[in-house]
């Protein structure tokens, strides 16, 4: 018989994110070249010969855009700043451009330039535009989208989970179709060693706060299959790091399977975690691999959608 997952009330409400800055062009600004230009709103008829230097003029400055996006990219990922000629072979464009449109990003503040040993830097207002971005997302909205196409394509009850005080705790869930599912309330807390997005976010942690985490809240069996032994669950962090999915199997409630896999925020750290939840019936040993293919995609879109980056 198939065991409902009941979850626990929450002690306390969950902290806000890390809020730290990195650039990502995609937020920047978002193009449609489909858009109605001003002229077409005011249904001025021009000659073909103003429509092809229109279309020309439209594409130069869309051209300049993309290339100021990739400088700005590129020198994020240079904390000791870079040269003209060093970020002009990187972006692949002439010097003279590449130093043309960083003029026009330093009187932005977008870009700084060190005279001392003729460095380009990040500027200020990358921060400014980065903060903003940061203060505004929100992680249920952002990630609800790919978890229902999670479920739709695994046909499994999907969840979003956080850290928080050294347990997991539920942000959302998007449940499938089928009469036997998983409810896991939003809010609701599941122990971190006994769960598959408590594994999956363990796997994110150092052994030293994983240490501190069982130090505090131990590790209880609530199956006879829960890992209770540190020295055994190193091991399974060992194989999540590895696969990049964790698998709960059986862990946390009888016949309830779940695979998980982490989000990352902006600095490459774990953020939460996503997985999908089942009976063991359907959650079949040949199904665990494309499971966990689809939810580690599911949060690789996830982390990039909030402008994380995978770790290393």
């Amino acid at each position: 018989m198939f065991t409902v997952l009941h979850i626990k009330e929450p002690k306390a409400p969950i902290p806000e994110f890390r809020n730290l800055f990195r650039i990502v062009e995609r937020w920047l600004i978002r193009y449609d070249e489909r858009s109605p230009t001003v002229e077409q709103e005011d249904e001025i008829i021009m000659t073909d010969q103003q429509k092809s230097r229109k279309s020309k003029e439209r594409s130069t400055h869309v051209q300049s855009l993309v290339r100021a996006l990739h400088i700005m990219n590129v020198l994020a990922e240079k904390e000791t700043g870079m040269t003209l000629t060093g970020i002009a072979r990187l972006v692949k464009i002439p010097t003279s451009t590449t130093h043309r449109l960083l003029t026009t990003l330093q009187q932005e503040r977008f870009v700084r330039f060190e005279n001392e040993h003729n460095y380009w830097f990040i500027g200020a207002q990358c921060f400014m535009v980065g903060s903003a971005f940061i203060r505004s997302r929100d992680l249920v909205s952002v990630s609800r989208p790919y978890m229902r196409s999670l479920m739709e394509e695994s046909n499994e009850t999907v969840n979003l989970a956080v850290e928080e005080q050294g347990e997991a705790v539920y942000l959302a869930q998007v449940e499938c179709r089928e009469l036997m599912r998983a409810i896991a309330r939003p809010g609701g807390r599941v122990a971190l060693h006994s769960s598959g997005v408590g594994k999956a976010l363990l796997s994110g942690m150092a052994e030293k706060e994983i240490k501190a985490i069982f130090a505090k809240h131990g590790m209880a069996r609530a199956t006879d299959k829960t890992i209770d032994k540190p020295d055994v669950m190193h091991g399974e962090m060992e194989k999540i790091r590895e696969s990049g999915y964790a698998f709960d199997n059986e862990e946390h409630a009888v016949g309830l399977r779940c695979i998980a896999s982490l989000i990352h925020d902006e600095l490459g750290q774990s953020m939460a975690a996503v997985s999908v939840s089942g009976p063991k019936a359907r959650i079949t040993d040949e199904r665990i691999k494309s499971l966990g293919a689809l939810v580690q995609r599911a949060a690789a879109e996830i982390t990039c959608e909030i402008g994380g980056r995978t770790a290393g």
